[in-house]
């Protein structure tokens, strides 16, 4: 992907360097990465035993001197962001990756901005925060094992650049256009939040059972890969994309499929549980985004994806 010497975003915000705590995640979508050990939602409450193992592990932290209290509220007793940006010096790679992470932000910006324009409304840029280890946001925290995300409550994507590390060296979908389809993705989900569809889900969803819930989530996710395929249609028209590409981006929608990453951390696929779609599925509405470059050939909710 040719990005370099372009625009860059001043929609940015560059906090790498700093660690906070934070709350547990709600209400946020991403891009669905794994993230080590899942834990199962809609189980059952805990057992006695569980109960006296947190109490004696929560002693023992008091005792070492950690704020149980804060870790378990959000650290709403006291400052929740310990800032280290003095003692942070971003290497050469690092620079490079917030250039073009601000650069694809900025071809976002000016594809959506068009897209909006021409339907007589005014496109609202989010912005991206850069960050490493954890961070707070308004959806909760922001740490390198949940991937990048968005989060509607404060209209910012969240994204440690070191996930682009895990997806070329864990799940094998490494390129400049595979990254950029992360940041697109993610600012897919920014239009659905500007055009009412997060919203609804978020509110729907709250009387969903868990199986209707993943399954409406996979549709919200699928919408924001077909937005992230009209913005690389466009990206293609300017003349920005290289050889090999297009397949980059295929490639990423494929391995980040639940299916696949399913079946490579327990060898067994659970449908119901799907959050984001299948690697076909993800494959399938990249393509139609890319393909038309019409955001009216996104519609994932109505009939079969």
């Amino acid at each position: 992907m040719e990005w370099k010497g372009r625009r860059q975003s001043s929609n940015v915000e560059d906090v790498r360097g700093r660690s906070s705590g934070g709350s547990n995640p709600f209400g946020r979508s991403g891009m669905g990465f794994p993230s080590g050990r899942r834990i199962p939602i809609g189980r059952g409450g805990f057992s006695f035993k569980t109960i006296l193992v947190f109490i004696v592990v929560g002693l023992v932290l008091q005792f070492m001197g950690v704020d149980v209290l804060g870790m378990l509220t959000g650290g709403q007793q006291g400052s929740t962001v310990s800032q280290s940006s003095s003692n942070y010096t971003p290497s050469a790679n690092d620079e490079e990756r917030k250039a073009f992470v601000a650069t694809v932000l900025a071809e976002t910006e000016d594809v959506w901005g068009g897209i909006f324009k021409a339907s007589g409304e005014t496109y609202q840029e989010p912005k991206l925060v850069l960050f490493s280890g954890g961070y707070p946001s308004a959806c909760g925290q922001a740490s390198a094992a949940t991937g990048p995300f968005y989060c509607p409550t404060d209209r910012k994507v969240y994204l440690d650049t070191d996930f682009f590390d895990e997806m070329q060296n864990k799940l094998g979908a490494g390129g400049d256009f595979a990254f950029a389809y992360v940041v697109a993705h993610e600012v897919g989900h920014h239009v659905q939040n500007l055009t009412g569809v997060l919203p609804k889900f978020n509110r729907a969803r709250q009387s969903m059972s868990q199986a209707d819930a993943n399954a409406m989530s996979v549709r919200v996710e699928l919408q924001a890969d077909c937005y992230a395929g009209v913005w690389g249609h466009y990206t293609r028209q300017e003349g920005l994309l290289e050889s090999g590409d297009l397949e980059e981006a295929m490639n990423a929608a494929h391995q980040i499929g639940d299916d696949e990453l399913q079946k490579s951390a327990q060898g067994y696929v659970v449908p119901d549980s799907f959050t984001h779609g299948t690697s076909a599925q993800r494959m399938k509405w990249f393509k139609r985004g890319f393909d038309s470059g019409k955001p009216g050939e996104c519609d994932t909710f109505s009939g079969n994806i």
